[in-house]
């Protein structure tokens, strides 16, 4: 290799496709065809199911220098935007671009405002000891994630949106089936169609009765001709889904990994100090990036990334669960380190299109972290790893079941 010079891979027969397995027996660790890439070809093209060659950016500054870059777009309607399956929209305005992007985002983005949620904290504090309360009264063993990490970021939700926890069962199955890479285009059309019609009713039923919760300022919005029915339903669909699925996945598997990692669970356990929590929510955002697929991007315009040129119309996929393990910001980044601060990593992204639910999402996790492990210090997996199905097979990565006792 020449200094200075931009490592890239040649579009061939070698060219690997993408996403990448895992290795056996790592569950926590992203593939080692990923930490190859990294290392010696941080920008190479790979091929997707529908046989396109987008570009995989693989180091974390590369990863944000293109996330902030206003010449690649988040469109998924551009006609060359790298999907991730066939079929699907655009997700409300995580698929879109400034202005609509930004005008999109401001309708609900105070709910998410880090001053707003902190509001929230007795009220989460509430749900998360009585879900505790629960398991704890239940049969042993237990499922943790039907019997408390589901629940938990549902209830939450729910109560922001005003939706029926009644009906966590319904939308949590239709989630499922939207985000599992199995589901064919039909079936994810018809879970989404399912959704959607939920979330309308749900809406229309709101306009005259509207109270302080999130789908009644999306009802004020409608009124006031800044949305249509139609949008606010995108929008209501995307938070119910993004709302429970990522933050019950995060639940479940930090704490097979803690469990498996008991001196970092006594550090949490043990400790009164609330920014142990707060660093340990970080470093385990950063080490199991929960958001499987890569973030896509197309280029609008001729790009230069890593040294390399991206001309106009070509994709890019920026999987961040090998960004966060890159070295270079990350020192000895395969180690699991509750101390450390990691709250720089790219699990929520980064530039405009950052996650817009990061503060609850955070919360939520804080007050798991210091509420469940204290409450449950004897608590033990129930099963062998080996016997734990990890969700390979979803864009949002996790486990079905955590048998657990205590």
């Amino acid at each position: 290799m020449v200094l200075g010079k931009p490592m890239t891979s040649t579009l061939d027969e070698s060219t690997p496709d993408y996403p990448m397995p895992r290795a056996r027996g790592c569950p926590f660790d992203p593939p080692p065809a990923l930490r190859d890439l990294q290392r010696e070809t941080p920008m190479a093209r790979v091929r997707l199911w529908d046989g396109s060659t987008p570009w995989l950016v693989t180091r974390y500054a590369d990863q944000r220098a293109v996330l902030r870059d206003s010449h690649v777009s988040a469109d998924m309607n551009h006609p060359t935007y790298p999907r991730q399956a066939p079929g699907g929209g655009t997700l409300s305005f995580i698929g879109m671009d400034d202005p609509e992007h930004a005008r999109l985002r401001r309708m609900v983005g105070s709910a998410f405002a880090v001053k707003n949620v902190e509001r929230m904290r007795p009220w989460v504090q509430r749900i998360v000891d009585e879900a505790v309360d629960e398991l704890l009264a239940g049969p042993r063993p237990a499922d943790l994630v039907e019997e408390f990490a589901l629940p938990v970021p549902s209830l939450v939700i729910c109560g922001l949106l005003d939706v029926p926890y009644a009906d966590h069962a319904f939308f949590q199955s239709n989630s499922k089936t939207m985000i599992n890479r199995d589901s064919t285009p039909e079936q994810r059309s018809q879970a989404s169609g399912r959704l959607a019609e939920y979330l309308s009713d749900l809406l229309s039923s709101k306009m005259d009765t509207r109270g302080d919760d999130l789908r009644s300022r999306l009802c004020g919005r409608i009124e006031a001709g800044d949305l249509t029915l139609r949008q606010a339903t995108e929008m209501a669909v995307l938070l119910l889904i993004a709302g429970h699925e990522t933050t019950a996945n995060m639940i479940a598997l930090s704490t097979l990994l803690l469990l498996r990692h008991p001196d970092q669970l006594a550090l949490l356990r043990e400790s009164d100090d609330p920014d142990v929590a707060r660093r340990a929510v970080e470093e385990m955002l950063r080490y199991l990036n929960i958001t499987h697929g890569g973030r896509r991007r197309v280029a609008l315009e001729d790009v230069e990334v890593a040294g390399q040129r991206v001309r106009a119309g070509e994709g890019l996929v920026l999987p961040n669960e090998i960004a966060n393990r890159d070295p270079d910001a990350f020192p000895d980044p395969d180690r699991l380190d509750i101390t450390r601060e990691a709250r720089h990593h790219v699990a929520f992204g980064f530039g405009v299109h950052q996650c817009l639910g990061q503060p609850l999402a955070r919360l939520e996790l804080e007050i798991v972290y210091r509420t469940l492990y204290r409450r449950a210090p004897r608590l033990a997996l129930a099963a062998g790893i080996e016997d734990i199905p990890f969700k390979h097979d979803g864009f949002v990565y996790g486990v079905y079941e955590l048998p657990v006792t205590w």
